[in-house]
């Protein structure tokens, strides 16, 4: 197995706003809307059964130049709102308050070992920072061709206060194509399996998340989005702050029959649990502006 990283990243701080929220200003629409006339020149009389033809012709052409017009306007509005949304979700991480993008608590019906209820308490948040320090060398590396803009962490725990979750969120500088090219890329060469790509943990001081380092990663789980430009992860271990030798992706640690001490744990049920509401209000946040948690 490839030795996995050292040194945890930067301490935490209390949780604060990741950043000030300000509302774009809002013009209110004028209540008489200008408008702009032409005087029509007089058109001679024409005969009746003519005209009424030539009307017919006349609305005929404009219902389908219209409606094509219609078309092509829906369709390439449609598609400029799906490029807006994308390129205003790079700036989610200093415009929207920390509350939304990591509440304090998480709903998790459903989401645990047997489809057991899970809650998670959030205990810490990391003031935003750049990539250098927050991931490892090697991951950093690997996330290269999509760039980092900013990194954006907080740390869970669940009801009983025996396992740790750090989550974060990478938001990079990448277009749509430059994100799908990377994903594919992780599926192709299974990258998020591999132990040498394992994120970093955030330990909070004075917490149970105290001792949260890197050798005490037990599973995790990254997850590359294409429909806004954010790379998530979650990892996980045990409050006690003991040393897991060989740690598991969270698909793999709940699938069926696994035994390994993060499967029995429940220590991958967390890390995806946790992982998949967050992309989730991400994702809503991005779309609506709103962010709700939704049973899975």
């Amino acid at each position: 197995m490839t030795p996995r990283p050292g040194a945890p990243g930067p301490g935490a701080t209390a949780p604060h706003a990741v950043g000030p929220y300000a509302a774009p200003p809002h013009r209110m629409p004028p209540e008489t809307p200008v408008e702009t006339t032409t005087r029509l020149r007089p058109v001679r009389s024409r005969h009746p059964a003519r005209a009424a033809a030539a009307v017919a012709c006349l609305v005929l052409g404009l219902g389908l130049t219209g409606g094509a017009a219609a078309g092509a306007w829906l369709v390439g509005d449609s598609a400029a709102q799906t490029s807006d949304r994308f390129t205003e979700a790079r700036s989610l991480w200093h415009s929207v308050p920390v509350d939304t993008l990591f509440p304090r608590t998480l709903d998790g019906e459903g989401a645990g070992p047997g489809r057991a209820d899970r809650t998670w308490t959030r205990i810490a948040v990391a003031p935003d920072g750049p990539c250098t320090g927050a991931l490892d060398p090697l991951l950093l590396r690997t996330l290269r061709p999509v760039g980092c803009e900013r990194v954006l962490r907080a740390t869970y725990t669940d009801a009983t206060s025996t396992s740790v979750t750090t989550v974060g969120m990478v938001f990079t500088d990448a277009d749509r194509p430059g994100m799908t090219a990377l994903r594919q890329r992780f599926t192709d060469e299974s990258l998020d399996e591999r132990t040498d790509l394992l994120p970093r943990t955030l330990a909070a001081p004075g917490t149970v998340a105290a001792g949260f380092g890197d050798a005490q990663r037990a599973s995790w789980r990254v997850s590359v989005l294409t429909d806004v430009p954010v790379i998530v992860y979650a990892v996980t271990g045990f409050a006690d702050g003991r040393t897991v030798d060989d740690p598991q992706p969270a698909a793999e640690a709940m699938a069926e029959g696994q035994t390994s001490t993060p499967a029995q744990a429940g220590l991958g049920h967390d890390a995806d649990g946790i992982a998949d509401r967050i992309e989730r209000r991400l994702r809503t946040t991005a779309t609506t502006g709103k962010a709700t948690q939704e049973p899975r």
